[in-house]
C-alpha cells in the first residue's frame, strides 16, 4: 500500500466519522431502531472511486468504529465489529471495485437482473408468512425504484453507469449484512433497540433494517457522489483513471 493510500485512509475515515455524528442528526430506523441516519456515506464513497476499493473499504471500516464507539453511538464494540465494520468495508470496497469496471447496457441490465432473485425470495418469504405483506411491498419499491433511478442516470449520463451500478451493488451488500448481522447478534446478545435493550429480534426486522439502510443511503450515493467527483477530476485531472477518450473527455468537462 502506497504512502498516499494511508493518507487518504486517514483522511476519509477522519471525516467520514465527523460527518457521520454532525448529520445523522439522533434519527434511527423506526421500531426497531440502532441503525442511524447515515447521508455520511458519500465520503467512503468518493475515496473509494477516487483512490481505490481498499482505501473506500478500510477508511470505512474504521470511521464507523469510531462513530459507533462515540456518541451518539451504541458503544458496542463487539456488535460494531461483527455488523458495523464489515457491512461497511464490504459495501464500499465494492463501490470503489465495480466503479472501475468499464460496462455497456448488456452487462448492467445483466447484473440489475440478478435482482430478480432477491424478489422472487422476498415474494416466497411473503407467501408462506414469514414476512408480512407490508414489508414485501416496501422492500420490492426500494429495490425496483433503485434499478429505476440507476437505469435514468446510466442512460443520461453514461460516464457514471458504472458508479451507479456500484452504488446499488456496494450499498446492498452493506445493508443486507447490517439487517441479517443484526437479526443473527440480536439471538446471542441483546441489541439496543428503540424500545430498550432487547434479545431475539425476529426475522422480518432483518428486512426493516435492510430497506431502511437502504433506502435512506441510496438517493444520497446517486445524486450527490458523481457531481462531487466530476468537481475533483476538474481540479485534479491526473485522478483520472486510464479510460477511453470519451469517457475521460466526458469527467474532465
Amino acid at each position: 500500500m502506497k504512502p498516499l493510500d494511508i493518507a487518504m485512509i486517514s483522511l476519509s475515515a477522519a471525516l467520514y466519522t465527523v460527518v457521520g455524528i454532525l448529520t445523522s442528526l439522533g434519527l434511527v430506523s423506526p421500531v426497531v431502531g440502532v441503525v442511524r441516519f447515515w447521508p455520511a456515506v458519500v465520503v467512503p464513497a468518493i475515496f473509494a472511486v477516487l483512490f481505490g476499493p481498499l482505501v473506500g473499504g478500510i477508511s470505512a471500516a474504521i470511521g464507523i468504529f469510531i462513530s459507533d464507539m462515540v456518541y451518539p453511538g451504541h458503544g458496542i464494540a463487539l456488535l460494531s465489529l461483527t455488523v458495523g465494520v464489515p457491512s461497511n468495508f464490504l459495501g464500499f470496497y465494492l463501490i470503489g471495485y465495480v466503479s472501475r469496471i468499464k460496462l455497456d447496457w448488456k452487462k448492467t441490465l445483466t447484473c440489475l437482473a440478478a435482482g430478480c432473485i432477491i424478489l422472487a425470495s422476498i415474494i416466497y418469504l411473503a407467501y408462506i408468512n414469514i414476512l408480512t405483506m407490508d414489508v414485501s411491498l416496501l422492500f420490492t419499491s426500494v429495490l425496483l425504484g433503485s434499478y429505476l433511478l440507476a437505469a435514468i442516470v446510466g442512460h443520461w449520463f453514461s460516464e457514471w453507469r458504472s458508479y451507479e451500478l456500484a452504488s446499488i451493488i456496494g450499498l446492498g451488500v452493506g445493508s443486507a449484512w447490517i439487517g441479517f448481522g443484526l437479526w443473527a447478534y440480536s439471538q446471542l446478545f441483546p441489541l439496543p433497540l428503540t424500545l430498550g435493550v432487547e434479545r431475539n429480534a425476529p426475522f422480518y426486522a432483518a428486512f426493516m433494517w435492510f430497506v431502511w439502510t437502504f433506502s435512506t443511503e441510496i438517493p444520497f450515493l446517486i445524486t450527490i457522489v458523481p457531481p462531487i467527483l466530476k468537481a475533483c477530476y476538474r481540479a485534479f485531472p491526473f485522478l483520472i483513471r486510464e479510460e477511453n477518450e470519451e469517457t475521460k473527455h466526458a469527467k474532465a468537462v
